[in-house]
């Protein structure tokens, strides 16, 4: 499922990620299992309210690698 991330429209990080929730854009969230639950809480919240699919990832490593960055990524969501 993590395979075809790379190539879909998408925002990576919590800020972009909660933005484009309030915005009514996100499809889906994808959200690392070992992100810290503080950090990734009120994205899980947000989701819930509105209805969005929320998709765990095993690792921040390769949620990273998926979205196609450099870097660890706790979330990212996928637009419409």
């Amino acid at each position: 499922m993590l395979t075809n991330l790379k190539d879909t429209k998408k925002v990576v990080g919590i800020k972009q990620a909660r933005r484009a929730i309030n915005n009514g854009e996100a499809l889906a969230i994808y959200i690392a299992e070992d992100a810290e639950t503080k950090v990734v809480h009120d994205i899980i919240n947000l989701c819930n309210e509105k209805s969005i699919e929320i998709i765990y990832a095993s690792s921040m490593k390769e949620l990273g690698k998926a979205c196609g960055i450099d870097v660890s990524a706790a979330v990212a969501a996928v637009l419409k």
